[in-house]
């Protein structure tokens, strides 16, 4: 079984990898940002519950953001592996799926970080910003914002898991076929 965390800063590559790492592997991709939109339309208790702390312009906590990842797991219990999207965000997520995974049997293989230059990512949002028209990639200072809370939130992860010598940094700069060979020449050890 192969059980992956996928981070990198904005418009590093991620969603276009993932598909690559979906079907190669045979893994089920979890985003957090799926489970949450999920579980709030189809009103699910765990929904319910997370719209009510978003209605007060709260964070949803993290007891409840877990329960929804350990559920989507238990839904997918023949998978070959996870890939885990968007979460962890915080040590107190990354301890927590490191628990709830050995109750399972189960551990994170690797954690991949794709890395390309601020400047460089910069560039590639706004030219996403243009061709896609997503508001949020058509401001410079807008983005380096997010790459500012990005390093804020990741560098106690990137220690935690260096610390479990599972942490794996990938150049996110090249053609899509050059960093898929990157990612392949790291699961591939496994």
């Amino acid at each position: 079984m192969i059980n992956i965390v996928l981070f990198g800063k904005p418009g590093a590559g991620k969603g276009t990898q993932v598909e690559f790492l979906k079907n190669q592997y045979k893994l089920v991709h979890i985003s957090t940002g799926d489970i949450f939109r999920f579980n709030i339309k189809k009103a699910t208790d765990l929904g319910k519950l997370a719209q009510s702390y978003m209605d007060q312009g709260d964070l949803v906590p993290d007891s409840v953001t877990i329960k929804m990842l350990e559920a989507e797991v238990e839904k997918n219990s023949t998978a070959k592996g996870f890939i885990f999207d968007g979460f962890p965000r915080t040590t107190t997520q990354a301890d927590a799926l490191d628990s709830f995974l050995s109750k399972k049997g189960m551990q994170i293989t690797a954690t991949i970080a794709l890395e390309a230059s601020d400047d460089q990512l910069v560039e590639r949002l706004l030219k996403r910003g243009k061709t896609i028209g997503r508001t949020d990639d058509q401001d410079g200072a807008k983005i380096r914002n997010r790459f500012e809370e990005y390093n804020k939130k990741t560098a106690p992860l990137q220690e935690f898991y260096s610390n479990q010598e599972k942490l794996y940094s990938v150049n996110g700069i090249g053609s899509i076929e050059e960093i898929t060979t990157r990612l392949k020449n790291i699961i591939d050890r496994f």
